[in-house]
This record gives C-alpha cells, sequence and structure tokens, in this order.
C-alpha cells in the first residue's frame, strides 16, 4: 500500500512511522520547508498524570510507552524518562495532591506525594520555599525542534519514505493529490495530518469541524548552571489538567483565587530543560479570536517570577519567546478528531494540547482502524 500522509508535524509523522513499520510505502508532503507549527512550538513534555480518566489516560499511557520503544531506536528523539514534580506552596494545592494521590488510577499514573526534602533529594535545583510535591514517575520528555528530524531520519533508512516539503496539497483525487506546483501523487490513502491549519483545502473538504484553535505564549532562557533532573510545574497546572478535578481542586479555585495577570491569561508554569541546559518554560491560553498578534512582557514577567520562586533564584536569561496555536477538538471527551474525508482520504487532527504526548497512540489507532 502507498500512503500520503499531508503535514510535518508530530501527528503527521507518527502516522508516517506506524505506516513505515508495517511495511508501507509513505510520501509525507509538508507546505513548509521544515514544521514550523505546534509540533515544535512546546515543552516536549509525554505528560500523563494530568490526562483525563477514559480514553485520554489509556491513550497517554500507552503513548508514553511507544514514546519509549521509538527512543530506543532514535536516539536523536532525546527521550528521557525524567518524570515530573508539581510543586505545592500552599495548603490548597498541598490538599488537592493529597486528593489525587488517594485517587483510584494513582498507582496507574505513578503518583507520589513527596515532602519538601525528598523533592529536593529528587531535583536538587529546586530551592525555593515549597511544602513538597506530587511526583509524576510516568511522564518524560523528548526535544521537540529535532523530533520530526530525528524521525525521518530513520524513516528514511526504511528505503520506503520519502520527505517532500515546499508542498501544500491543493487538491483531493479519486487516487491521491495535487500540490501546488501542479504536481500529482498518487497513493492508495491520503492522511490529511495538517495541525492547526483549518481553512483552504481542509475547509473546502470538510466543511466546517468541531476543532478550535488555541494560542500560547511560551519562552526558552539561557542554560541554567546545573541539572534540572525533571519536568516541573507549579500549582497552577492543577487547575488545567482534568486529572485534578475535584472537591480539593474547587475549594482551590474558590479559597485560592490565581493572580491577575495568570488569570488573564489562563496561564500556568511548565518548565523543562533541553539538552543544552536551556529551560522552556510557560505557558499561557488565548482562545478568543481573533487572536492577538503579538506577545505581551506581564506573562514572561510572570512565568519568570514563579519559575525563580522555585528554583530560589533568578531564572536565567530570557533567549527566545515565541507565540504558538495549536488544534483543539471541541469535544472534552474526544482525544482527537478523526473523520473520513472520502472514500481513500482521512482527517486527523485536534488532539490539542495532547499532541506530543499521544501523537504515537493516534497514529497507532488511526492505522488499526484503517486496516494498514
Amino acid at each position: 500500500m502507498r500512503i500520503l500522509i499531508v503535514g510535518g508535524g508530530v501527528l503527521g509523522t507518527q502516522h508516517a512511522w506506524q505506516a513505515v513499520e508495517r511495511g508501507h510505502e509513505v510520501l509525507q508532503l509538508e507546505r513548509e520547508p521544515e514544521a514550523r507549527g505546534a509540533s515544535v512550538r512546546n515543552f516536549g513534555l509525554v505528560w500523563v498524570g494530568g490526562r483525563a480518566a477514559g480514553p485520554e489516560l489509556e491513550t497517554a499511557v500507552r503513548a508514553r510507552e511507544l514514546w519509549e520503544r521509538i527512543g530506543e531506536r532514535v536516539p536523536a528523539l532525546g527521550f528521557r524518562p525524567n518524570g515530573s514534580l508539581t510543586v505545592v506552596r500552599t495548603d490548597a494545592e498541598l490538599a488537592v495532591a493529597e486528593e489525587v494521590v488517594a485517587g483510584p488510577e494513582a498507582a496507574e499514573r505513578g503518583f507520589k506525594l513527596l515532602d519538601a526534602k525528598e523533592t529536593r533529594a529528587l531535583n536538587p535545583a529546586l530551592r525555593g520555599n515549597f511544602s513538597g510535591a506530587l511526583w509524576c514517575e510516568r511522564d518524560a520528555a523528548v526535544e521537540p525542534r529535532t523530533a520530526q528530524p530525528a524521525l525521518r531520519e530513520a524513516l528514511k533508512a526504511s528505503g520506503r519514505y520519502r520527505w517532500l516539503p515546499g508542498r501544500e496539497v491543493r487538491n483531493l483525487t479519486e487516487n491521491g493529490v495535487v500540490d501546488d506546483h501542479g504536481e500529482r501523487h498518487e497513493g492508495d490513502v491520503v492522511v490529511f495530518c495538517t495541525g492547526a491549519w483549518l481553512g483552504g483545502l481542509v475547509r473546502e473538504i470538510a466543511g466546517e469541524i468541531p476543532v478550535r484553535r488555541v494560542r500560547l505564549q511560551m519562552a526558552q532562557t539561557e542554560p541554567l548552571d546545573e541539572p534540572l533532573p525533571t519536568s516541573v510545574a507549579d500549582g497552577d497546572s492543577f487547575r488545567y489538567y482534568p486529572a485534578y478535578r475535584g472537591a480539593a481542586l474547587d475549594a482551590m479555585n474558590e479559597g485560592q483565587p490565581q493572580g491577575e495577570v495568570a488569570a488573564q491569561n489562563a496561564m500556568q508554569l511548565l518548565m523543562v530543560q533541553r539538552r543544552d541546559g536551556s529551560l522552556t518554560i510557560g505557558d499561557t491560553h488565548e482562545y478568543a479570536q481573533p487572536f492577538t498578534f503579538d506577545v505581551t512582557e506581564d506573562s514572561y514577567e510572570h512565568l519568570a517570577e514563579v519559575a525563580g520562586a522555585l528554583l530560589g533564584r533568578p531564572l536565567p536569561k530570557i533567549r527566545r519567546r515565541w507565540a504558538g496555536v495549536y488544534a483543539q477538538a471541541t469535544d472534552q471527551a474526544a482525544v482527537v478528531h478523526r473523520e473520513r474525508l472520502s472514500d481513500n482520504a482521512f482527517l486527523v487532527t485536534g488532539p490539542g494540547g495532547r499532541g506530543m504526548t499521544c501523537s504515537p497512540a493516534i497514529a497507532e489507532d488511526t492505522a488499526k482502524e484503517l486496516g494498514w
């Protein structure tokens, strides 16, 4: 079977991986010279702990296993099972952590509640004042800026994979696609993994789909002069991830409202160290369109303040700032939006902030559903 993948981000590349693994020939097209969307503008987190119970958690756990297996074969992914610490600084945040550790899925998520001494023993770079942390041993990380090129190099070695960037698909035919150079590409199946690009041909074929776009702001610092052994989150992340919903979070939201800047920008702190020692930090969430076109400094000041408080010293200087947009299915129970566009074409989009985490398992599900 010859499979055409439209989209060069992590979701498209993982679909290419699944197809090649099953013995098929793959052509992957990307309209840019290299993926430039949400797939490279993220933390590189494989984030299991915060996922909603049910299909989302099952998908994340399976994806975590797939990332590890792929990482063993593709070391340039930078896969590392570093786990995460959600640091708690107030009694209300501690109550949320205690509630989820006592929950029925704590073992599946790899949860454990640590006191301040245990937290610092696990991550000595955290020297700020805090009560302890929620440890999630199942969480992991990869390098988002290099993950897709690393996977493609491994795919090329199969002899059954071709990467064709700088080609925007303009037409879907009965046996393939036509790109903006007028070149026809034939295939048995076409899978559109076009991310937040929901207009153009996607809208022409699919119409309005149940997917929304979300804008975020993030940054990368100069290298920290020591290892940050785990990924790190602050207590505001409890408000963002569905795994933490419950009576304790309700009480926290009522008795410990977010600060003005954090609330206005739907913020949490996530912090991951890159292989060069720098720190990726974020993020904000903007849901109402039209999105602003600039980045706001007060958000970065808030992130630096919170990160510095956990580190117990000023955050290294920010050297890169960016905004990004991802696609998120509006059905809260859906891990991704997947639909048939025609007899030979399918659309897979809208994983939201789960994209980097869940893409291997989403692609595996597509392969099984289509009988690859």
